[in-house]
C-alpha cells in the first residue's frame, strides 16, 4: 500500500481514522488496525472507518468499521455521521442525503444545513437470536449475573448489539468494573456493548457506554439509540430524547415500530498520511 492518506475525525469525542478506499488501494488486517490504533506509536482512534465502493444498486457507498482491537463490527452511529461528512467534504458525492451499505443493511445519513448529520439507523431488533443473546424468549428486562452481582438489562440491536441498564447516578455507575464483564459474558457469543443510563427527565438521559473492543468511549451513537429505545419501551422516556454523553449531546427520535433517527455533530480534526 505504501503511503496511506487518512482523515482524523470525531463525533462527540468518539474518534476515528477515516480512509478513502475508493481512490486508494487499501488492505487492512487486524494487526495493521491495532498498530494504527496505538495512541503512542500510531494515529490513535476508537474505530477505523473504511469508505468503499458498493455493488448494491440501492446504496451509494459501502461502510466498514474496525474496532481498536482489530475486530470488524457491524455498525457505529457516531462513525456513520463522520462517514457522511467525510464523503461530502472529500467530493466523493454531492448528495446531502445518501444510502450507505453496512454489514447489517443500509443506513441513510443526511447532512443538515446547520452542519449536523441525521442518520436513519433502521428498526431496532429485540429478539435474542438477532442480538445474539443466549436466552429463549424476548423480554423487556433480562436478569444477568455479573461478577456476583445481579443486574437487569434490556437487549437491543441497532445493527450491533447493546445491553442497557438503568443506574441511579452515572458518575458512580460501575462502568469499568461491569462493562468488560458484560461485554464478554458467555450469554453474548459475539460480545456486546454495555450501556449505563441515568434518567434525568422524560426527555433527557445521561449515558456512558463500554464498547466491545474499545472500552469506555466519550460517546457511542448506537449506544445512545439503544438507551433511548430502551427507555421509551420501558415507559421511562418520551421521544425525542436528549442523550448527554461525556463527549456531548445527541438527539434521538423513535416511535415503536418505526426507524430510529439520530442527530448530532461530526468534526474533522486533521488530515495526514502514514507509511505502512
Amino acid at each position: 500500500m505504501g503511503r496511506l492518506g487518512f482523515t482524523k475525525m470525531h463525533g462527540l469525542g468518539n474518534d476515528f481514522m477515516v480512509i478513502d478506499a475508493v481512490r486508494q488501494d487499501v488492505r487492512v488486517t487486524p494487526e495493521i488496525v491495532r498498530r494504527l490504533a496505538d495512541r503512542h506509536r500510531g494515529v490513535g482512534f476508537d474505530q477505523l472507518l473504511l469508505v468503499e465502493a458498493t455493488t448494491r444498486p440501492d446504496a451509494d457507498f459501502r461502510y466498514r468499521i474496525f474496532n481498536a482491537d482489530g475486530g470488524e463490527v457491524e455498525q457505529c452511529g457516531n462513525g456513520a455521521r463522520c462517514f457522511a461528512r467525510f464523503v461530502f467534504d472529500q467530493g466523493l458525492t454531492q448528495k446531502r442525503e445518501m444510502r450507505v451499505e453496512t454489514r447489517k443493511g443500509v443506513i441513510a445519513p443526511r447532512l443538515e444545513e446547520n452542519g449536523e448529520v441525521t442518520v436513519d439507523m433502521g428498526v431496532p431488533r429485540f429478539a435474542p437470536a438477532e442480538i445474539p443473546f443466549l436466552r429463549a424468549a424476548e423480554a423487556l428486562l433480562h436478569p444477568l449475573e455479573v461478577g456476583g452481582v445481579h443486574v437487569e438489562i434490556s437487549v437491543v440491536s441497532l445493527g450491533n448489539p447493546h445491553a442497557v441498564q438503568v443506574v441511579p447516578d452515572i458518575e458512580t455507575a460501575p462502568v469499568i468494573e461491569q462493562g468488560s464483564l458484560i461485554e464478554s459474558h458467555p450469554c453474548f457469543p459475539e460480545r456486546i456493548n454495555a450501556g449505563f443510563m441515568q434518567v434525568v427527565d422524560r426527555h433527557t438521559i445521561r449515558l456512558r457506554v463500554f464498547e466491545r473492543g474499545a472500552g469506555e468511549t466519550l460517546a457511542c451513537g448506537t449506544g445512545a439509540c439503544a438507551a433511548a429505545v430502551t427507555g421509551i419501551r420501558r415507559k421511562l422516556l418520551d421521544s425525542p430524547v436528549r442523550v448527554i454523553t461525556r463527549g456531548g449531546e445527541l438527539a434521538i427520535a423513535w416511535t415503536p415500530g418505526a426507524t430510529v433517527r439520530m442527530t448530532g455533530p461530526a468534526a474533522t480534526v486533521f488530515t495526514g498520511d502514514i507509511e505502512l
